[in-house]
C-alpha cells in the first residue's frame, strides 16, 4: 500500500536522488548548496518514515522492502557522482567502495534471508553508521565552498572514514548472523 505518509516518505526520498545528481552537475556553488539541502532534506526523510510508521503502526511490505533500496540508492548515487566530481580521490576511494560493497553484500544478504523467513533487523550501531555517513556525505556535497571555521570537504572526508569503519563492523555482524542461519538450514 503506496498511500500511506511512511511510503510516500520513502518514495520522495527516492525522487530526491536524480534531482541531486543533475544539480551536483550544473555549473556554480549555488547549485552544490542545494544538492546538498535536497540530500538533507532526503535523509530526514529515512527517519521520518521509519518514525511514523512505528507511531502509526502503518508498517507494510512495501515500506520494508523500498525504505533499505531507498537508503543505499540514494547513498551510492552521491558516492558515485562525488568519486566522478573529484570529491572523493586518492586514498579516500577506499571508505566508498568499502561503502558500497558493505551495502551491495547486506542487501544480497537480507534478501537470501528473507526467502528463508528469517528477518535480520537493522542493529543500532548500524544507525549510528547511517548516521554519520549521511553527515559526511552532506558535508561533501557542499565541499570546499563552506563557512571559514569549518572545513566541509575534510569533515566529510573524516566521516567518511569513520562510516567506513562502522560499515565494517556492522557488516562482519550481518555476515556472521546471515551464516549462522545458512548454517543452520543445511544441517536441517
Amino acid at each position: 500500500m503506496i498511500q500511506t505518509l511512511p511510503n510516500l516518505l520513502t518514495l520522495s526520498r527516492i525522487i530526491a536522488i536524480p534531482v541531486v545528481v543533475a544539480l551536483l552537475y550544473l555549473p556554480g556553488r549555488i547549485w552544490d548548496w542545494m544538492a546538498a539541502g535536497i540530500f538533507i532534506l532526503a535523509c530526514v526523510t529515512d527517519f521520518l518514515d521509519g518514525y511514523f510508521a512505528r507511531a502509526w503502526q502503518q508498517t507494510s511490505s512495501f515500506g520494508r522492502v523500498l525504505d533499505p533500496i531507498a537508503d543505499k540508492l540514494l547513498v551510492a548515487s552521491c558516492l558515485l557522482v562525488l568519486v566522478d566530481l573529484n570529491s572523493i580521490r586518492g586514498i579516500s576511494l577506499i571508505p566508498a567502495l568499502i561503502i558500497l560493497c558493505r551495502e551491495i553484500l547486506v542487501s544480497g544478504l537480507r534478501e537470501f534471508l528473507a526467502e528463508l523467513q528469517v528477518p535480520l533487523p537493522v542493529s543500532r550501531l548500524a544507525k549510528w553508521k547511517t548516521g554519520i555517513q549521511m553527515i559526511a556525505l552532506s558535508c561533501l556535497l557542499i565541499g570546499e565552498d563552506s563557512w571559514n571555521a569549518i572545513p566541509t570537504q575534510t569533515v566529510g572526508l573524516a566521516g567518511l572514514w569513520f562510516a567506513a569503519l562502522l560499515t565494517l563492523i556492522t557488516g562482519y555482524d550481518y555476515l556472521t548472523a546471515g551464516l549462522q542461519h545458512m548454517a543452520s538450514q543445511e544441517d536441517e
